[in-house]
């Protein structure tokens, strides 16, 4: 389930991206595993991640301005944390992290330390996370005061030993076909390219596929915690970022000062990843109806129809025009989809969706062009959404074991199509890769309260789209002392990021003091966005 980007591609959690859906042991958590060494009952990718912080603690970080090319003005720093490639060699092949901060902006006294960010995805960078501060966002000033900001690219994204599955000018190339088959040879060619692309992941990245893995993304987290020089870790994770939060507080409990997770996937094993994507296609089309209903509610501006139904009739309308003949030559149904699919993400998607879809309906095709189409002369962008997409599939296909029966696939999304027909075929699509994957398939952690967890925080929307509401109740119930935040009624994809004061405030209160409320709060929906 991306999340962070919404991209060409429908992608899962944690992106603002696409819809699909993106996943040992420790302390007195361990189980054992097939590598465990009895004698200390711990697994030799725990011994791994210990002999790695320790020798990141000695190393520290070397932080220098940051490469002009990366785009983050002064003073935002960067640097590089070394980890090894499979945490069951931890003397073997290194790959180097890239990382980045700001330090805090209070005084001395009330720093408390850094606080390490994850965007999800799987394949979201979190290095804009030090631009908070720089570009003054008032909702995490109090908090700024009191920490540094620390973002980094997780393995295989952005900076840190990036992964590819496919030529990246050929990834975002349109239009694609549509992802809703008319007919078995469509479903066939669909199946042909999601096979490829797996093999393309394992002929670009292979050595890397096999650890590309949120436990070993957690160990990583733990190395980075060490080279700041952090006891402790203090973490935001936001979508796919809340997944491995609960995998990083599953293996190092004792490691955890404050973590606070907004809009959570269900880290139930049963639900890594495959059955995660089923949830998100229902969830998409009851937030996609929401987005209808908020049209027709200001149909004096967007003139698409009074009644949900109208504005659902001219989304047919024009899904029918792309697909006999596409816009542009470039923006199909595939395109369409990947475009529109940002507003169920996210409330500040609605009006700038809206309008271009307004303006196609009163005849200016060009600016529905412009939004949904690629840009092949983007050759930068185009590499970093190939590459979030190689991350998203190859971590997700790697986490847990998927079905490799074809007709289990198609029997649960014809199904599923039926009455949630907006993402459920797209995220199939994106997702059909880890049915052929070309590396061993793990067992996700079982996530679980651990010695030494302390309390956590948990922030999750009602009609979140891209994260159903169940998986924080989930994860709730797992994380023992955790307290739970809701926002009721509303469904924008990242809740800290908005502006409500209950929540805003209790988020400030909890990284700054550790203090929760006495029991779980419910708030009140954060302004709905005004044309």
């Amino acid at each position: 389930m991306r999340s962070m980007r919404p991209s060409r591609r429908v992608t899962a959690f944690g992106s603002a991206g696409a819809l699909v859906t993106a996943t040992l042991i420790a302390g007195a958590v361990a189980a054992p595993s097939a590598t465990a060494d009895s004698r200390h009952g711990q697994s030799r990718e725990q011994r791994g991640a210990a002999i790695a912080a320790e020798r990141a603690a000695k190393a520290g970080i070397d932080w220098q301005d940051c490469p002009a090319d990366w785009g983050f003005e002064k003073p935002i720093q960067c640097g590089w944390v070394s980890v090894p490639l499979d945490y069951a060699h931890p003397n073997g092949k290194q790959i180097k992290l890239a990382v980045d901060r700001i330090g805090n902006t209070g005084t001395k006294e009330e720093r408390q330390g850094a606080l390490v960010y994850n965007p999800g995805g799987p394949g979201g960078s979190g290095m804009r996370f030090p631009r908070r501060v720089t570009t003054k966002n008032a909702i995490w000033a109090n908090t700024a005061k009191a920490y540094d900001f620390v973002g980094f690219d997780p393995r295989g994204v952005g900076h840190s030993a990036p992964i590819s599955c496919i030529d990246p000018q050929e990834f975002v190339k349109a239009p694609k076909a549509d992802p809703v088959p008319d007919t078995e040879a469509d479903k066939l060619a669909q199946r042909k390219l999601a096979a490829e692309y797996a093999d393309g992941c394992a002929e670009r990245s292979g050595d890397m596929l096999p650890q590309m893995t949120t436990p070993n993304t957690a160990r990583d987290l733990d190395v980075i915690r060490a080279a700041l020089g952090e006891k402790k870790l203090n973490y935001l994770g936001v979508s796919y970022g809340t997944y491995l939060g609960a995998v990083y507080g599953t293996l190092f409990p004792g490691h955890v000062r404050r973590m606070v997770v907004d809009s959570v996937v269900n880290p139930s094993r049963e639900n890594i990843w495959y059955q995660a994507n089923l949830e998100q296609d229902i969830a998409f089309e009851g937030r996609w109806k929401d987005w209808e209903d908020w049209v027709a509610k200001n149909d004096a501006t967007f003139h698409l129809g009074d009644t949900r139904a109208k504005v659902q009739d001219q989304w047919l309308k024009l899904r029918a025009t792309a697909k006999q003949s596409p816009l542009g030559g470039v923006v199909g149904p595939a395109e369409l989809i990947s475009f529109f699919q940002s507003a169920p993400y996210y409330d500040s998607s609605w009006v700038p969706v809206a309008t271009v879809f307004s303006k196609y309906v009163a005849g200016d095709t060009q600016a529905l062009v412009d939004a949904a189409a690629p840009d092949l002369s983007d050759t930068a962008g185009n590499i970093a959404s190939e590459n979030g997409n190689a991350v998203y599939t190859a971590v997700e296909c790697t986490d847990a074991k998927w079905p490799t029966s074809w007709k289990r696939w198609d029997r649960d999304n014809t199904r599923l199509n039926k009455d949630y027909p907006f993402m459920t075929w797209a995220n199939a699509w994106m997702n059909l890769p880890c049915a052929t994957w070309p590396v061993k398939q793990q067992t996700p952690v079982d996530v679980k309260t651990g010695k030494g967890l302390p309390a956590v925080l948990i922030v999750q929307s009602t009609r979140d789209a891209a994260t159903p509401y169940p998986g924080a109740v989930e994860l709730h119930k797992r994380f023992k002392g955790s307290r739970l935040i809701t926002e009721k009624d509303a469904g924008s994809h990242g809740v800290t990021g908005l502006v409500n004061p209950c929540i805003n405030s209790r988020v400030d209160a909890y990284l700054l003091t550790g203090k929760t409320d006495s029991s779980d709060v419910t708030c009140t929906p954060h302004a709905t966005p005004t044309p």
